[in-house]
C-alpha cells in the first residue's frame, strides 16, 4: 500500500518539474524575439534620420543658390546678353493714349460725276497714284451734250446780235437809220450776251468746258495729287450724277485720331509735340497736336484729339492702330536701368545682376518709367552691373532650373 502512495508522489513531482521546464523555455524564447525586433527597429530608424539630415543639407544648398543662373562667358555671348551699369538717368513723365491713323480729310475727295451717263473708259486702277488734272474716267452724258448744244447756239446768236447791233449803231450815227432800230438791236445784243453767259455758267458749275470733240464726252479729272483708295466704276457701267465713283486721298500727310480720357484733357493741348508709335510694327514718328475736341462723347465718355503726321513713304496707313505719347515733364532718377532689363518673377519685378557664376535675379522696387529707362527705388545701387538686353533668356533659364528642382 505504501509503495503505491510513493509512486503517485513521484509522478506529481515529475509533472510539476516538466511544466516548469516548459514555462522557462517559453520565457527565454519570448525575450530573444523582443530583442531582435528592437534591434531591427533601431537599424531602420538610423538611415531615416541620416536621410533627413542630408535632405536638410540639400535644401540649404538650394536655398543659397535660389535665383542664380549659371552661365559661362561663352554662353552669355551666344545668348546675346549685353550688360550695363545702373546709373542716374532722366526719365520723362509721359501719358500714353490710344489712337488710329485716318485720312487727312482736308486732302480727301469723293469724286462724283455730277451728270448721269455711261462709262466710256476708266483710265485708273485702285491704289494708283495720280496727278492733279489727270483724267480718271470718261463718261458719255446726254445731258452734257444738251448743255453744250445750248451754249453753242447761244454763242451763235450772240455773234449775230453783235453784228446787227454794230451795223444799226453805224447807221444811226450816220443818220440813215432810226434810233428805234438801233435801240432794238442793242437790246437783242444784251439779251444774247446774257443767254450765252448763262449757258457757260452751267457748264462751269459742272466743272466741264464747251469742248471741241464729242458734245457728250465728260472727263472726270483729279482735283489734286493723291492715291485712288476707292473705285466704284467700271467700263460700260451706268452711273448717276451723285454716285461716288472714286475716293481720292493725298496720303503724304495723315491724321491720327487720339482717344483722350477726361483725366488727360489737361495734358493734351494744341501745339504740343506727340510721339506716335505703331502698335503692330516698329514705326515711330513725331507730330503736333492740331485739334482737341470740345465735347465728350456720350457713349465713349472720351474726347477726340488730332495729331498730324508727315507721311512721305506712305508707311502710315489709314486704319493702323497706334500709341500716342505726350510728355508731361521729366525727373532725374538717382538709380535707373533699361526698361527692357526688367522681368517679372512670381509677380515681382526683378533685375538680373551679374555675379561671378553668371546672373542672379535681384528683386527691386520700381518708380517712374518711360520707354528707355525705369527708376529703381530699392534693390540696386549705382554702379551695379546688370543684364540690359537678353534678360528674358535668363528668366527662361531660371524657370527651367526651378522645374528640374521640383521634379
Amino acid at each position: 500500500m505504501k509503495s503505491i502512495k510513493q509512486n503517485k508522489s513521484y509522478r506529481a513531482v515529475f509533472v510539476i518539474v516538466a511544466i516548469g521546464v516548459v514555462l522557462g523555455a517559453a520565457i527565454l524564447f519570448w525575450k530573444k524575439d523582443s530583442g531582435a525586433t528592437a534591434s531591427e527597429t533601431g537599424h531602420e530608424e538610423k538611415p531615416a534620420a541620416a536621410g533627413k539630415a542630408e535632405a536638410g543639407k540639400a535644401e540649404s544648398k538650394h536655398g543659397d543658390e535660389e535665383g542664380l543662373v549659371h552661365l559661362t562667358p561663352q554662353q552669355i555671348q551666344q545668348a546675346g546678353i549685353r550688360t550695363a551699369t545702373a546709373d542716374a538717368a532722366t526719365i520723362e513723365n509721359a501719358v500714353q493714349l490710344p489712337g488710329e491713323i485716318r485720312f487727312n480729310e482736308d486732302r480727301t475727295a469723293h469724286i462724283v460725276p455730277r451728270l448721269p451717263g455711261v462709262a466710256d473708259s476708266v483710265q485708273v486702277s485702285l491704289g494708283q497714284k495720280v496727278r492733279k488734272g489727270e483724267v480718271l474716267a470718261v463718261i458719255s452724258s446726254p445731258e452734257l451734250a444738251e448743255l453744250r448744244s445750248t451754249l453753242n447756239a447761244a454763242r451763235t446768236r450772240l455773234d449775230l446780235a453783235r453784228t446787227t447791233y454794230e451795223r444799226e449803231k453805224k447807221l444811226w450815227e450816220d443818220k440813215i437809220s432810226a434810233q428805234q432800230d438801233y435801240q432794238q438791236a442793242q437790246q437783242a445784243y444784251q439779251e444774247a450776251r446774257i443767254a450765252a453767259s448763262n449757258a457757260q455758267s452751267k457748264l462751269s458749275a459742272l466743272g466741264v468746258t464747251a469742248g471741241n470733240g464729242a458734245l457728250n464726252r465728260y472727263e472726270l479729272r483729279a482735283p489734286f495729287d493723291g492715291v485712288i483708295v476707292e473705285k466704284h466704276i467700271s467700263l460700260g457701267e451706268a452711273v448717276k450724277e451723285d454716285a461716288n465713283v472714286f475716293l481720292l486721298s493725298d496720303l503724304s500727310r495723315v491724321w491720327v485720331d487720339v482717344v483722350v480720357a477726361p483725366k488727360d484733357l489737361g495734358v493734351v493741348r494744341v501745339g504740343e509735340t506727340a510721339t506716335v508709335k505703331a502698335a503692330a510694327t516698329d514705326l515711330t514718328a513725331t507730330g503736333k497736336v492740331s485739334y482737341v475736341g470740345a465735347l465728350v462723347g456720350e457713349q465713349t465718355r472720351s474726347a477726340t484729339a488730332r495729331v498730324e503726321l508727315v507721311n512721305p513713304s506712305l508707311a502710315w496707313r489709314p486704319g493702323l492702330f497706334v500709341n500716342v505719347s505726350l510728355v508731361q515733364g521729366s525727373k532725374r532718377a538717382a538709380v535707373a536701368v533699361r526698361s527692357d532689363a526688367l522681368q517679372t518673377v512670381e509677380d515681382k519685378p526683378v533685375v538680373f545682376v551679374k555675379v561671378a557664376e553668371g546672373f542672379k535675379a535681384q528683386p527691386v522696387v520700381v518708380g517712374a518709367s518711360d520707354k528707355s529707362y525705369t527708376e529703381i527705388l530699392q534693390g540696386l545701387t549705382a554702379g551695379t552691373t546688370y543684364a540690359a538686353t537678353g534678360s528674358f533668356v535668363l528668366k527662361a533659364e531660371q524657370g527651367k532650373g526651378s522645374a528640374e528642382h521640383e521634379d
